[in-house]
C-alpha cells in the first residue's frame, strides 16, 4: 500500500524536472515501479531501450549532444550491473551521466538471503566504475545527493554518477521537499598561471595548440587564439569539429607520424581538455609519443593536470581559460608560417595513411557533405578508425564514437538515438559495421518508439574486419572474426523502418537525403568486399 501524499519515488520526478531535465532512459521493473509513479503526469519525457546497456548509451549520446548529463534509470541488481558498461564509456570520456537504480529493500542489505536481483555490495561495486555513488536512506537526503551530482557536473571533470534507492525508501513520504539547485562552477584561472603562461606564449617562435574532447564547447576562443598567435590546432578525435576547414586546423591523430614532428617542431605546446591518452597519442603503441618539453597544459580537473605535469598548469573551463589568455596576451604578434605548418602537416598526414584508409576517410567525408551540420556518431568499425586518424568534421561536439578511450562495441546505435532525441533539428547518422550493430540491434525497435530519426549506416564487411587484421599483423591465425550477419534490410523491415542496400559508396549521397527526407529511422547497409 503507498504512502499518503507526496513519495520519495514522487518527489525524484520532480527534483529532476527542477534540475532541468526533460528526458530519461530506463526500463522499469518490480524493484523502481515506485520511482515511476510520479512520471507519467511530469513533463520529464521516458525513453524505453531493449536493454538496459542501450539506457546507459543513450544518456551517454544524449549528453554529448546537448550539453545537458544524461539520466539512466535501471532496476537493482542486472539492471545496473548491464549499464556498467556504458558507464564507463561515460567515465573514459568526461560524459555527465546520472544513473538512479533500486536496491533492495535497506534490511536485507548486505545478508545474503537470496532475494531477487541481490548482490553483495551494490553501491560498492558501482564505486569502483562511477565518480560517486550514494544511497538515500531518508527523503530528506534525495535533494541533496542531486544538487551534489549536479554541481560535479558543472563545475569538474564531469562522468558517470550513481544514485541507489531502497525499495523501502521509495515509498517513504517526503511532502514539502524542495530541490537544492547548484550554481557551482569550475575554478577560476589562476592570475599567476596565466601570467606565466602569456610570457611563455609572447616568446614562442612555433606555438602549437592541443586541442581535446574538453574544449569541444570553446570554438570561439580557441578560433581566436589560434588566429593571434598563429598557432596551428591538432584535433584528438573528441575535438574533431573545431575550425572546420579553417588554415590553422591540423584534424589529424597524434599517433600520426606527421603530427608528432609537428609537435617537435613547436616551441611551445598549448594543450587544451586533452588527457594524453595512449588511444589518441599512441595508438600504434609504437611508444613514440613524447610529451612536449615547452607545455601549458588547461584541464578543468586537478588530477587531470597531476598526471601529467607541464610547464604551467591553468584549471580551469577551457573556454574561461582560453578568453583569460586573450586578454593576456593581446600584444602578442602572430607567429609567422602558421598557416604553411598547418597545411604541410594536414598533407603528410593524410599521405601517411594508407590509400584503403583514405578510402574509408572519404566515404565519411561523403556523409559529412550530403548532410552538413549531422551529427555523426560512431561504433568501432574501419570507417570510424579510420576517420579518426584523419577527418574533418564540420561541427563541434558533432563528430563522437566509442573507438577512442574505452572502447565499448555496440555503443553507436544507441547513443545515436540518444543524441537525435537531444537535438532534434539536426541530421544524425550512425556509421556502425556489421558486428558492433549486432550488439544493440533491437534499439532499432526503441528508436522507432521514440520516432527518432538517426540514420542507421551499416558498413558491412561480414566480421570482426578490424580484430582481423590485427591477428594477421602479428603472425596470429584469424579465429572468432567472422560471425555471420543477418539481412539488416529485412531486420530494419520487421522492425517497421525503411532499408536500402548499397553495393558501393557512390550511392551512399542520395541514399542518405532520401533518408533524411522521410524524418523517420531509416537503415543503410553498404556491402564491402
Amino acid at each position: 500500500m503507498r504512502t499518503i501524499g507526496t513519495t520519495v519515488g514522487e518527489a525524484l520526478i520532480s527534483l529532476l524536472e527542477a534540475h532541468g531535465v526533460d528526458t530519461v532512459f530506463g526500463i522499469p521493473g518490480v524493484h523502481t515501479v515506485e520511482l515511476y509513479r510520479g512520471l507519467a503526469r511530469s513533463r520529464i519525457r521516458h525513453v524505453t531501450p531493449r536493454h538496459e546497456q542501450g539506457a546507459g548509451f543513450m544518456a551517454d549520446g544524449y549528453a554529448r549532444a546537448s550539453g545537458r548529463p544524461g539520466v539512466a534509470f535501471v532496476i537493482t541488481g542486472p539492471g545496473l550491473t548491464n549499464t556498467i558498461t556504458a558507464m564507463g564509456q561515460a567515465r573514459a570520456d568526461s560524459v555527465p551521466m546520472l544513473v538512479i537504480s533500486g536496491v533492495n529493500a535497506t534490511p536485507t542489505l548486505g545478508k545474503g538471503l537470496g532475494h531477487l536481483h541481490e548482490l553483495p555490495d551494490q553501491r560498492g561495486m558501482m564505486e569502483k566504475v562511477a565518480l560517486s555513488s550514494q544511497r538515500i536512506t531518508e527523503a530528506g537526503e534525495l535533494p541533496g545527493a542531486l544538487a551534489q551530482a549536479f554541481a560535479l557536473f558543472s563545475s569538474a571533470r564531469p562522468g558517470p554518477v550513481h544514485i541507489e534507492i531502497p525499495t523501502d525508501v521509495m515509498v517513504k513520504p517526503a511532502d514539502g521537499i524542495a530541490a537544492m539547485l547548484s550554481n557551482a562552477a569550475p575554478p577560476a584561472p589562476d592570475d599567476a598561471a596565466i601570467a606565466s603562461a602569456a610570457k611563455l606564449i609572447a616568446a614562442a617562435r612555433r606555438p602549437l595548440i592541443l586541442a581535446g574532447g574538453g574544449a569541444k564547447r570553446a570554438e570561439a576562443p580557441l578560433r581566436r587564439l589560434a588566429e593571434r598567435l598563429g598557432a596551428p590546432v591538432v584535433q584528438t578525435a573528441n575535438a574533431r569539429g573545431l575550425l572546420h576547414a579553417h588554415p590553422l586546423c591540423v584534424p589529424a591523430s597524434p599517433s600520426l607520424k606527421a603530427v608528432r614532428a609537428l609537435m617537435a617542431q613547436a616551441d611551445l605546446v598549448i594543450a587544451a581538455g586533452t588527457e594524453f591518452g595512449p588511444t589518441d597519442y599512441d595508438g600504434y603503441s609504437d611508444g613514440g609519443f613524447v610529451l612536449p618539453a615547452n607545455l601549458i597544459r588547461i584541464d578543468i580537473g586537478a588530477d587531470q593536470l597531476a598526471r601529467r605535469p607541464a610547464t604551467v598548469s591553468i584549471q580551469a573551463d577551457c573556454a574561461e581559460a582560453l578568453d583569460a589568455l586573450l586578454l593576456e596576451t593581446g600584444h602578442v604578434p602572430a607567429s609567422e608560417g602558421g598557416p604553411a605548418r598547418a597545411a604541410a602537416a594536414r598533407e603528410a598526414a593524410f599521405a601517411e595513411i594508407s590509400p584503403t584508409l583514405q578510402a574509408q576517410v572519404r566515404a565519411v567525408e561523403v556523409i559529412r557533405d550530403a548532410l552538413p551540420g549531422a551529427l555523426i556518431v560512431g561504433d568501432s568499425t574501419q570507417p570510424i578508425y579510420a576517420a579518426n586518424l584523419y577527418y574533418d568534421h564540420d561541427r563541434p561536439g558533432g563528430w563522437f564514437n566509442a573507438a577512442t578511450g574505452f572502447g565499448a562495441l555496440g555503443y553507436g546505435p544507441p547513443a545515436a538515438i540518444g543524441a537525435a532525441l537531444a537535438v532534434p533539428d539536426a541530421p544524425v547518422v550512425c556509421l556502425t559495421g556489421d558486428g558492433g550493430f549486432q550488439f544493440t540491434l533491437p534499439e532499432l525497435g526503441a528508436a522507432l518508439d521514440a520516432r527518432a530519426p538517426v540514420i542507421f549506416v551499416i558498413w558491412n564487411n561480414r566480421g570482426y574486419r578490424e580484430i582481423e587484421t590485427s591477428m594477421l599483423d602479428v603472425g596470429v591465425e584469424p579465429v572468432g572474426v567472422s560471425p555471420a550477419p543477418p539481412d539488416f534490410c529485412k531486420l530494419a523491415e520487421a522492425y517497421g523502418l525503411g532499408a536500402e542496400r548499397l553495393a558501393d559508396i557512390e550511392a551512399l549521397a542520395d541514399a542518405l537525403k532520401r533518408a533524411r527526407a522521410t524524418g523517420l529511422p531509416r537503415v543503410i547497409e553498404i556491402t564491402v568486399d
